[in-house]
């Protein structure tokens, strides 16, 4: 398994601990009562192909999250996106997937935005878990990330995408 890489681009294995935190922040936010006042919330879109630039948002309040994406071939795919937050709320966690596991698109472009907080980590995968299948992670020099954004590398990305989970740093008032 290859470990994740930060905004920095460096891999180790002090990066697996933000793995943690992003299937920490996953399961928070499949947890209702997790944040005070913050209700997780999945919503289903559908990614349509015809290579036009789409996007869906969905906000949990302060903080929002963003996917934009160009696909084709094939027709309309069944996705979710979920926003939740820590119950700390320190962390504010965006999953954007289709839950069949793999998509049949070739996606041209994709980028995930989050608003109201900086991305701590964030992974991008060619095939989501469904059934027996496992989560395929994409080759780091098929996306990069920043403070903000996670999107597809021009030239590298291979223009399959089944998902992407972000956990971003909330912002917070020192007393």
């Amino acid at each position: 398994m290859a470990a994740p890489c930060g905004r920095s681009g460096r891999c180790s294995w002090a990066a697996l601990v933000p793995a943690a935190l992003l299937c920490l922040a996953a399961r928070a936010a499949a947890e209702p009562g997790t944040a005070s006042g913050a209700t997780p919330s999945t919503a289903e879109f559908d990614v349509r192909p015809g290579g036009v630039v789409h996007s869906f948002s969905q906000s949990l309040g302060d903080y929002s999250c963003t996917f934009t994406y160009s696909a084709q071939g094939g027709t309309n795919e069944q996705w979710q996106m979920n926003v939740g937050m820590s119950e700390d709320n320190g962390l504010f966690s965006c999953s954007i997937w289709r839950p069949q596991g793999k998509s049949y698109l070739f996606f041209t472009q994709f980028k995930a935005e989050v608003k109201g907080a900086k991305i701590e980590s964030a992974m991008a995968y060619s095939q989501a878990a469904a059934g027996t299948r496992t989560d395929i992670p994409l080759k780091q020099e098929e996306f990069e990330i920043t403070e903000t954004t996670v999107s597809h590398r021009e030239g590298k990305f291979r223009f399959e995408l089944s998902k992407l989970v972000i956990v971003a740093k909330t912002p917070r008032d020192e007393l």
